[in-house]
């Protein structure tokens, strides 16, 4: 009788099941990064790097759209480590986005954090790095968010999936390259490399090994390219092949197909390659871009496309890189990102603006008694050069803890001048940790306007916290009347991380519905370095929902 019973639970149970079938929406899940010392061999020298698991570049996270991630960082190594999980939305949990004395202390040697996130609304390719001093040069990784389970691509299934890092290499000691240049009041030295997935490919005097993609013919590959490059914008080609784009910053484009990415410092580009030539080896390049008078590297990581059934000794099939100043390349790329702005993906940009705001960008000079030559060279929004607090500015707000910062950022610029024409010889920045105040909810547009103030560069510019519709962009002076009668309103790409054209400007919308402590900053790091940075603070709103969740018990200490 017993057995009976049982038997018809089952039955119950099991067209409960097919009448009402159980979706499992999200699951969590469970990393650990061990912060370590290792050993790299590049460029033909060996250096000791900070690692995350003895890995350069570090691991991948994979997970879900709506997934929960929870990373356990301990720290093994001398120097203080955070993780930013560049371009996750981290709603409300702010006390997760990882930029130091931001939204948080280091994790000093011997400490661990645990960072607790959901990926919501995301889907396609982020990357994590460390965001305290230059340690972000070695320590990086993809983050790959797929569809939820059932849910297909908005494009043909690849048959396989392969993730490519770029970076940068310095043979010396990253931290000691900035220490240097900050005594000296100087930029910097330049990279000896570029990599791809950690590796240079050959190099001067150098045969070093290089990155190798295999592929079948008429085979489709999916390549999710992330820009972990430290202070230069990138392009990247495969001899012979064009790219199918359909997925920037983790949000879904309208396909189109190129032959060369441009790429800056976080942000990543996901592109369909068709292996349609005949079999043989294919060169990759991933070369520096720089439309000014700029110092870069200008080594070229090579790496190789190989055909299934290709012989050991076959010759590589060149390509031509674009020009170091390929301007018109980066516009092509750039204008022909539109959103996919379909029923399942809409686009909802701002109609309506509450804040309208028009932050100057660039570098200049200040003098420095304590530099070798009485000068130093500095970078601002707004002509302040934003200084970093010893007490984070997350724990600041939400503890009510005075005197870390103001809240009188400038939301254009004090002294308006001709941003792009001959800088007038009078201004100076000034120093100060001063953030915009935004009311939960609010519509917020900027206008990233280059300055031509010692020299007019590009800036990657990169807003935590948030994605944002790129509206419109174009050279020289924005002109208020004008130009924002030709925003694309309909359809514009959706980033976390934006290029501003050389002496030219860059508009973004978005609604400041997460709230928090938000970092913005130019993604090379040598400005950002400089003082290329603000923060915004994004007061709760009213309902349940609307107000940042509360510290973890194992917050870092300063």
């Amino acid at each position: 009788m017993a057995l009976a019973s049982s038997w018809l639970r089952a039955l119950v149970l099991l067209a409960v099941l097919v009448l009402f079938p159980v979706s499992v929406e999200s699951v969590t899940r469970h990393y650990k990064f061990n912060v370590v010392m290792r050993n790299k061999t590049r460029v033909c020298a060996t250096k000791s790097i900070v690692t995350v698991n003895g890995k350069f570049p570090g691991p991948t996270l994979y997970a879900r759209e709506d997934d929960t991630i929870i990373v356990k960082v301990v720290n093994h190594v001398q120097e203080n480590v955070t993780i930013h999980w560049h371009g996750v939305r981290q709603l409300r949990t702010g006390w997760s986005d990882g930029p130091a004395y931001i939204t948080q202390c280091p994790i000093q040697t011997g400490q661990s954090y645990i960072y607790n996130f959901s990926l919501t609304g995301q889907r396609g390719t982020l990357l994590w790095h460390a965001h305290v001093n230059w340690l972000r040069a070695i320590v990086h990784g993809a983050i790959v968010i797929l569809p939820k389970r059932g849910i297909p691509y908005p494009f043909p299934k690849p048959d396989k999936e392969e993730i490519i890092v770029l970076g940068e290499w310095w043979k010396s000691d990253v931290e000691a390259v900035i220490n240097q240049a900050m005594q000296l009041g100087q930029p910097p030295n330049v990279s000896d490399a570029h990599t791809i997935n950690g590796l240079p490919g050959p190099a001067p005097n150098c045969s070093s090994t290089g990155y190798t993609l295999h592929v079948e013919s008429g085979k489709t590959y999916l390549l999710r390219i992330v820009s972990a490059a430290l202070n230069e914008e990138l392009f990247f080609k495969i001899a012979a092949h064009q790219l199918t784009i359909v997925e920037v910053d983790a949000t879904y484009t309208k396909p189109f197909r190129t032959d060369t990415i441009f790429i800056g410092p976080g942000q990543t580009t996901t592109a369909i390659l068709t292996a349609d030539q005949v079999a043989g080896k294919y060169l990759i390049a991933v070369s520096p871009f720089m439309d000014t008078t700029v110092a870069t590297d200008n080594q070229t990581a090579t790496g190789v496309v190989r055909y299934k059934s290709t012989a050991a000794f076959s010759p590589t099939n060149l390509t031509t890189i674009p020009p170091r100043n390929a301007t018109p390349v980066t516009n092509s790329f750039a204008d022909s990102l539109r959103s996919l702005n379909s029923k399942e993906y809409p686009v909802n940009v701002p109609l309506s603006i509450d804040h309208s705001l028009l932050f100057a960008i660039g570098v200049g000079v200040n003098p420095c008694a304590t530099c070798l030559n009485g000068s130093r060279v500095v970078a601002a929004i707004n002509n302040v050069s934003f200084v970093l607090p010893s007490t984070p500015l997350l724990q600041a707000h939400y503890y009510g803890i005075s005197g870390v910062y103001t809240e009188d950022f400038p939301g254009t610029p004090l002294m308006p001048f001709n941003y792009t024409g001959t800088p007038p010889t009078n201004i100076q920045t000034t120093n100060g940790t001063e953030v915009y105040k935004l009311a939960f909810n609010s519509t917020v547009q900027i206008v990233f306007q280059g300055t031509s103030i010692i020299a007019p560069e590009s800036h990657p510019t990169h807003l935590h916290g948030f994605n944002f519709y790129v509206v419109g962009k174009g050279l020289g002076n924005f002109d208020p009347k004008n130009d924002p009668q030709k925003f694309n309103l309909v359809d514009p790409v959706e980033r976390n991380t934006v290029s501003v054209p050389t002496a030219g400007w860059t508009a973004i919308r978005f609604r400041a519905d997460n709230p928090g402590v938000w970092f913005l900053h130019c993604h090379l790091e040598v400005h950002t370095t400089w003082g290329l940075k603000m923060a915004f603070v994004v007061e709760n709103g009213l309902g349940p929902n609307e107000s940042i969740l509360p510290p973890p018990s194992d917050l870092p200490k300063c």
